[in-house]
């Protein structure tokens, strides 16, 4: 809540602050000018830093790598360009931070070290949501592929409706040939 008080309400005033300041050191007309001359630099280059951004995603991915890197340059891109397009000196600046590769390398490497950690990868992501609850709850950790033991594998705890890997009864049943030759009926 005082993130979107600071954003919509904060920011505001202050970016009309710095505008009328400045419009009374240098003129409206010039004051109109820059903001104008912002918004078409940021949009050439929110285009061209996007387009370079798209082509380093598509490279990872046919260089078969996780794209991390990219899609947060990207994310960075995005920012930086709504900031450019917004009327003001300040969130010009901050446009300007993100979209130029340099400063926005540090900042990249800032949020991925803040986020690192807070981002589950690999096999082992599967497991994190509801898995790794009902283990905490039962007193342990199930290990990665392993059910915990308040599954109901075992006759304890919920009763599980089809089979391990099936989310919340979603799978179809298909029969084996073992079934269809024992003529079981279709579940």
């Amino acid at each position: 809540m005082p993130l979107l008080i600071l954003l919509f309400i904060v920011v505001p005033v202050v970016e009309l602050y710095v505008i009328i300041q400045v419009g009374q050191a240098i003129g409206v007309i010039p004051t109109l000018a820059i903001l104008i001359a912002d918004a078409l630099l940021g949009s050439f280059l929110l285009r061209q830093q996007g387009r370079a951004a798209w082509i380093r995603f598509n490279r990872a991915l046919a260089e078969n790598r996780i794209p991390g890197r990219e899609v947060l340059d990207g994310v960075l891109i995005i920012f930086g360009g709504a900031f450019l397009l917004t009327p003001g000196f300040l969130t010009d600046i901050v446009g300007l931070v993100l979209l130029i590769p340099p400063t926005r390398t540090l900042i990249r490497g800032g949020i991925a070290r803040m986020l690192k950690g807070r981002v589950a990868m690999g096999p082992r992501a599967s497991h994190w949501g509801y898995t790794r609850m009902r283990s905490r709850r039962a007193g342990r950790r199930a290990a990665p592929g392993e059910p915990p033991p308040d599954w109901g594998w075992a006759g304890e705890g919920p009763p599980v409706t089809g089979r391990p890997g099936d989310i919340e009864g979603t799978a179809h049943e298909i029969r084996d040939e073992d079934e269809l030759k024992r003529g079981e009926p279709e579940r």
